[in-house]
């Protein structure tokens, strides 16, 4: 269940996105929930080899580099989805993986932490 919110809560931010930056395209809902599905496999699937790979860098940056590898999981998304979901280059790329950090540690906070309380 906490899998499917997350998955709905991460389209929704996409959407949100892509009215608010011109350089985010999403074709319709399904394939912003599709996209939100594939990011979850990519940071399932890819993002522990990546951070294994660069670790030593991360301890370098204090694990700012973390958001670099959170930023190539949005362009693997994007590659992946094709034309249904497109974010124009690195730097939006980046821009997005930021938001999509904080809006996601923000809703975990407010929603799972008052359940535990």
């Amino acid at each position: 269940m906490k899998w499917i919110v997350g998955i709905l809560f991460n389209a929704a931010i996409f959407l949100g996105l892509a009215g608010f930056f011109e350089g985010v395209f999403i074709s319709s809902v399904t394939a912003a929930v599709l996209a939100s599905v594939v990011l979850s496999i990519v940071n399932v699937v890819v993002r522990p080899l990546l951070i294994i790979f660069t670790l030593p860098i991360t301890l370098i940056t204090l694990g700012f580099f973390l958001l670099v590898i959170n930023t190539f999981s949005i362009m693997i998304t994007d590659w992946l989805m094709g034309d249904a979901f497109n974010v124009d280059g690195f730097w939006l790329s980046f821009l997005i993986a930021i938001i999509l950090s904080l809006m996601n540690t923000l809703f975990q906070q407010m929603v799972y932490d008052r359940r535990k309380s």
